[in-house]
């Protein structure tokens, strides 16, 4: 509408003009004559009308224009409040997640006081069909060394740290097919190890390996860390048997475990930067 009275307001004007100058001769000849007062009003009467309806609509066009900026500026301040609102729900949001996770972190601290734990944020995750990597904000200025095993708040195996720089680590996850943890089958104590696997990474599983021939392993299962060697504290949760399956050679068995720790929602991360091995 700007445009519209921008485009053709100029010629309205010249209009108006026209108008004004033809009434006043009218009413000239009018007042000089009294042989013409009739027909001038009569000649006028359309042009005073023409100029009372250019006029009025003129001025309902700058009233319209007037209200348009009006509102134009309170629907401007209105989207302002409403992205401050919904920037406050995700500041909620995040706060009450982050308290949830702390909660869940002093529990876990409260049964597992052996682990020395250091909180990390995740600030880039590199996960595709070939790897599954995270960059974290803690490195070697709070403990962090590579090596160390990385959970979640509630204890359940997140990766390894394979790059330890001043102020950030890389973590390798245990869906990377390049990771491998020592694991025990919880139920019956069968020890194995649990790897990464290429064709499993993009649907989120890793493998149960080196089970034997005639493993007590089933469905549902609960696969945790084994602590053999003292690289990694054991009785950390890494997933459940989804099932068992046997080998290209029809005679060693492995299983398919669905990790407990959901890596793809992941913010923050706890490295178990010391621990106590407890018999």
């Amino acid at each position: 509408m700007k445009n519209i009275f921008t485009k053709y307001g100029f010629m309205l004007l010249i209009l108006a003009v026209l108008v004004a100058v033809i009434l006043s001769v009218m009413t000239f000849f009018a007042s000089s004559s009294a042989a013409f007062p009739n027909l001038a009003g009569i000649i006028a009467s359309p042009f005073r009308a023409a100029s009372s309806a250019i006029s009025g609509k003129v001025s309902g066009w700058l009233d319209y224009l007037t209200e348009f900026d009006r509102l134009k500026e309170e629907n401007e301040q209105l989207k302002l409040q409403l992205a401050e609102m919904e920037a406050d729900i995700r500041q909620a949001e995040y706060d009450r997640d982050e308290n949830q996770r702390l909660r869940e972190l002093a529990g876990l601290r409260e049964q597992r006081r052996e682990l020395m734990l250091e909180s990390a944020r995740i600030v880039e995750q590199d996960v595709s069909n070939w790897e599954s990597l995270l960059t974290v904000d803690k490195g070697t200025s709070c403990g962090v060394a590579v090596g160390d095993c990385v959970i979640t708040e509630a204890g359940y195996v997140v990766g390894v740290v394979t790059e330890a720089g001043y102020n950030w680590s890389t973590v390798r996850t245990i869906l990377d097919s390049e990771s491998s943890i020592g694991a025990m089958v919880f139920r019956s104590g069968a020890t194995a190890l649990a790897q990464g696997d290429f064709a499993l990474m993009s649907e989120g599983f890793l493998t149960l390996n080196y089970l034997g021939t005639d493993p007590d392993v089933v469905s549902g299962d609960l696969v945790v860390t084994s602590g053999l060697g003292g690289y990694y504290p054991s009785q950390l949760v890494i997933g459940y048997v989804d099932e068992v399956r046997t080998g290209d050679d029809g005679l060693a068995q492995y299983a398919i475990v669905r990790p407990e720790a959901d890596l793809s929602s992941l913010v923050q991360i706890f490295i178990v930067t010391d621990f106590e091995i407890v018999d």
